[in-house]
């Protein structure tokens, strides 16, 4: 039996004994058993945490665990049993192995993190600001190319090339391709521009140019309006910046100016008249403040007034009943006072000569 054991502890494999490939291996599996037991209650804990309290620091660090990788836990259980052998330039080899395992796992939990944040951010706003939820989608995925960039040029210096001409090679790509794309990326810097500023937001109603409508979606490259007689209207994020854009949603009050001509044959006194009446009838009516009612001028065939008042909310259906209520209370008030409304009318004088 001893003799047995002396040729076993005898025999060796690429410079190491029997015994410690068998203690290596044992010491691989324990180590997976143990750090695959170990995330799983970390996992755990931190979920159970995350249900109990408010705060989203927690949910992300829980979310990025979830994404880690067997993987990455068998490289760490193998380089770890390799240190009981002597393995030369294997050694090396696992070390860099490791190295990347790491990196990637590291760039999985990042991206996992920002996703989870995503998903977080997207139900936080999704009812208030449903613009920002599109521009946080755009950014995340320029956060998760920046993740992976990060973690290739890290794999690629770890395994012993230089990052230097291949940053360089990368900047001027990059710079091909922003001038290739450069109307793409104006739209989704315009989109960010236009999330982070909110000159509008969804449900606004907006005047660009002559075209208006109802603000249905901010996206990355465009924005969609749906106009008043229904179709949808395209608008390059960019574009829109760079116009003057109306918006009637952020009005606070809305200032209303009209005129009205009474016939010529009027008397003074019911000229007098007139615009006291007209403040009295505007007061009267509700969400809408006076502002002024003046004997204008003499047109071509009237007596001008003009008139001018400020509706109290800005809703257009409000304003319209209220325009609406003052228009028939004038008539009705002209009626009364047997006062008409000019309409176009042209006098002809006939001189006849007595021959």
């Amino acid at each position: 039996m001893q003799s047995i054991l002396e040729t076993i502890n005898s025999l060796e494999f690429l410079n190491n004994k029997l015994i410690d490939w068998c203690l290596s291996l044992g010491s691989v599996l324990i180590l997976y058993l143990a750090l695959n037991l170990m995330f799983s209650v970390l996992k755990r804990r931190l979920k159970s945490l995350s249900e109990k309290t408010s705060t989203v620091y927690d949910d992300l660090i829980a979310a990025g665990l979830e994404s880690t990788k067997n993987f990455t836990l068998f490289v760490a259980a193998l380089w770890g049993g390799a240190q009981f052998l002597d393995l030369g330039k294997i050694g090396n080899y696992l070390d860099f192995a490791l190295l990347i395992a790491v990196t990637l796992q590291v760039a999985f939990w990042a991206n996992r993190m920002v996703s989870a944040y995503i998903i977080f951010y997207t139900d936080a706003k999704k009812q208030d600001n449903p613009g920002a939820v599109s521009a946080i989608q755009g950014m995340s995925f320029i956060a998760r190319l920046i993740i992976w960039a990060i973690a290739l040029l890290l794999v690629v210096d770890n395994l012993g090339y230089d990052v230097t001409a291949l940053v360089a090679g990368l900047g001027i790509t990059g710079i091909a391709v922003a001038l290739a794309l450069q109307n793409i990326l104006g739209d989704l810097f315009a989109s960010l521009s236009i999330v982070l500023d909110k000159p509008f937001v969804i449900g606004d109603f907006i005047i660009v140019g002559d075209l208006l409508g109802v603000v249905e979606r901010i996206g990355l490259k465009t924005t969609r309006v749906r106009s008043l007689s229904g179709e949808q209207l395209i608008f390059s994020n960019s574009d829109l910046l760079s116009s003057r854009v109306r918006n009637f949603k952020q009005m606070q009050e809305r200032r209303i100016a009209f005129s009205i001509g009474v016939i010529y044959q009027t008397t003074p006194d019911q000229l007098e008249a007139i615009p006291p009446k007209i403040k009295e009838i505007v007061e009267d009516v509700e969400n809408a403040r006076f502002d002024r009612a003046h004997f204008k001028g003499f047109g071509d065939s009237s007596y001008d007034f003009e008139i001018v008042y400020y509706v109290l909310l800005a809703d257009y259906l409000v304003y319209m009943d209220i325009q609406q209520n003052i228009n028939l209370a004038i008539c009705r008030w002209f009626a009364e006072e047997g006062i008409e409304f000019a309409y176009p009318t042209r006098t002809l004088h006939i001189n006849r000569e007595v021959v």
